[in-house]
């Protein structure tokens, strides 16, 4: 009788061991698993991306981000130019909403300033329509934070009266997280000046 009562003895220390192994192999297991899929989706958000035809940025293959950067940053200095300064009275404010998200306080202050002097007022008053024409951007990528200029020429309609402008901007690029949809391209514009504002011809319709 006590040699059957010791053989169940073991056998329950036997089954209480590997019990005790699996949970530990499970726990090990779930750890690396997590470990492995935060890994993935870190390389995921920092991948090449595509537009389609309604304009949203889409994951395309898992490249290195440094490839792609001079393609992004250009990409995104020209978007927030042609939201900022492109607008009429039916979308400036969406246009707006969309731009500052693409820059920090600094673009903040100009948007402030512009709204105090009345800007957007005499938009609505006048239903003047502001069309980019063109942005010319130079980058250096040398190493960051980038710094950038920007050539903007627009257009500011005014019934039969068209009047052209040219724009210096200058700034900084940062790299942050990206976030869908409001910064697809993971980069924002800091130290953010309007150089200079010059008027380039009148032309009558």
């Amino acid at each position: 009788m006590k040699k059957v009562y010791k053989n169940i003895t073991d056998v329950l220390r036997l089954n209480r061991f590997i019990v005790l192994a699996v949970v530990v192999l499970c726990l090990l297991t779930s750890g690396i698993s997590m470990g492995l899929l935060f890994r993935y989706q870190e390389k995921l958000l920092n991948a090449a991306f595509a537009i389609d035809a309604e304009g949203t940025i889409l994951p395309l293959r898992l490249v290195g981000q440094e490839e792609k950067r001079e393609v992004e940053a250009l990409a995104h200095i020209d978007l927030f130019h042609r939201l900022f300064y492109g607008m009429d009275d039916s979308n400036y404010r969406d246009h707006l909403d969309r731009a500052l998200w693409l820059g920090d306080t600094s673009v903040d202050a100009v948007y402030r300033q512009k709204k105090s002097d009345g800007v957007y007022n005499r938009l609505l008053q006048f239903s003047l329509r502001q069309q980019v024409v063109q942005v010319d951007i130079e980058l250096d990528l040398e190493k960051g934070p980038y710094r950038f200029r920007a050539r903007t020429v627009f257009e500011v309609h005014r019934g039969t009266v068209m009047d052209r402008y040219q724009l210096n901007t200058s700034g900084v690029l940062i790299v942050v997280d990206r976030n869908f949809p409001h910064n697809p391209h993971g980069l924002l514009i800091t130290d953010f000046f309007e150089d200079s504002l010059h008027k380039l011809e009148t032309q009558t319709k």
